[in-house]
């Protein structure tokens, strides 16, 4: 049985690329090792702060360097991070950080005056960590995120370990109800993402082994989603686990403009998108300036979580048909469900998907149902999936049902 933590497979490559750049923010550039320093300074603070192994710790952050670089400290302190959507308001704020029972927060300065609204109101959280954004001073009750990251760079490991169990806690949107945070074991998160990932790792090899290996940069990607949702997340967790650079982009808001400058200035090669809400924006920038950006880097776009069109996908396969389209059919809940893949001149139909490897469907009362039998029932994925919902085991037990021993989330309903 294997026990991929993703704290210890980073510090590896951090061994083996140093100087490479691992996060890129406009001109704030950091390479493995000074992302590594950073995040043992930020990881030794939250093991003095929090109570115990496996506390959670809010990320409250626009896309920047400091997203990524304080889940690696979280993952680094063997404590687990807890996404947090910035456009909550303040009663969702405080259910999504009681329900969490978060012991810290790491914030961008713009959400200053929200917290101080809400902070005697969420009384698990023992520390603030201050993300300086330049839209005011950091308050008296904070501490500043940068001074801790710059306190010790010396590597850290946590007295109480870490290991493949350990989560990664991703709070759904609260489209069912409120927020429920999927519980993913990195061990279990590793596995789906290796899977699909451009360079792939062989399940039975160890952190140094892959040091060993590793000889030259891995794949340069923007998360043009927010990180703090699962297409976001999962595809930058991916570009690092083989080495490669994340590069995010300035605005707040999506910017086409923005993305396409970025891609041709730092050689970006994939991006993450979700859907037509992004690739229009981007579709109708490249019609109007056919000529503006070569995009010669760029070789694949994976979308998730929103309708992709054949029609958006068909006009940017003419400004550039060896892309490769990625348009995943996945949830939080369950990565893997199946996939549509466009490249040359004619794009995939409208959300057709061919269903992925480990996707099943079932009956009503959990009973395989045999492919080609036209019988409907819920689609289902086996294999390595998340453990379930964090403190709900009622709801956890109907989305993610135990079936012969084997653990089976299924998010949607369809005939086999």
């Amino acid at each position: 049985m294997t026990s991929w933590n993703l704290a210890d497979l980073w510090d590896a490559i951090s061994d083996a690329l140093g100087d490479s750049p691992a996060l890129v923010h406009g001109i704030d550039s950091r390479t493995w090792a000074e992302v590594e320093g950073r995040a043992n300074g930020i990881a030794r603070y939250l093991c003095q702060v929090v109570p115990d192994r496996q506390s959670t710790v809010a990320q409250y952050l626009y896309n920047s360097n400091e997203y990524i670089e304080s889940i690696y400290a979280i993952f680094k302190a063997g404590l687990a991070p807890v996404n947090t959507n910035y456009r909550y308001q303040d009663e969702e704020l405080i259910y999504l950080w009681n329900n969490a029972e978060v012991s810290a927060v790491i914030f961008h300065g713009i959400f200053s005056e929200k917290i101080e609204i809400i902070k005697d109101k969420v009384p698990t959280v023992k520390a603030f960590l201050w993300v300086d954004d330049s839209s005011g001073e950091k308050p008296d009750w904070a501490i500043d995120y940068h001074e801790i990251a710059k306190s010790d760079p010396s590597r850290f490991f946590p007295s109480w370990g870490r290991n493949g169990d350990d989560l990664y806690l991703l709070y759904t949107g609260g489209t069912t109800g409120m927020p429920k945070g999927v519980m993913w074991r990195q061990d279990d998160l590793f596995a789906n993402l290796n899977d699909s990932n451009f360079r792939r790792w062989a399940a039975e090899s160890t952190p140094s082994d892959i040091a060993a290996q590793l000889k030259e940069r891995g794949t340069i990607h923007v998360p043009a989603c927010p990180l703090m949702h699962g297409t976001g997340a999962f595809t930058s967790f991916a570009c690092l686990m083989g080495g490669g650079t994340v590069v995010t982009l300035n605005s707040r808001a999506f910017n086409p403009v923005e993305l396409l400058d970025t891609i041709d200035r730092e050689g970006v090669q994939t991006l993450a998108i979700v859907g037509d809400a992004f690739a229009k924006p981007i579709l109708a920038e490249l019609d109007q300036n056919p000529a503006k950006w070569s995009l010669a880097s760029l070789f694949a776009i994976i979308s998730s979580g929103v309708m992709w069109s054949q029609e958006t996908k068909t006009g940017l396969l003419k400004h550039k048909s060896t892309l490769l389209l990625a348009d995943l059919f996945s949830s939080s809940e369950a990565l893997g469900l199946g996939a549509s893949v466009s490249s040359g001149i004619k794009a995939q139909p409208t959300a057709t998907f061919t269903l992925g490897d480990r996707a099943v469907v079932i009956d009503e009362e959990n009973n395989l149902i045999e492919k080609g039998s036209n019988i409907v029932g819920r689609l289902a994925l086996k294999g390595r999936n998340p453990i379930g919902y964090y403190k709900d085991p009622e709801k956890s037990s109907k989305t993610f049902p135990v079936i012969d021993g084997v653990r089976f989330p299924f998010p949607v309903t369809m005939p086999l």
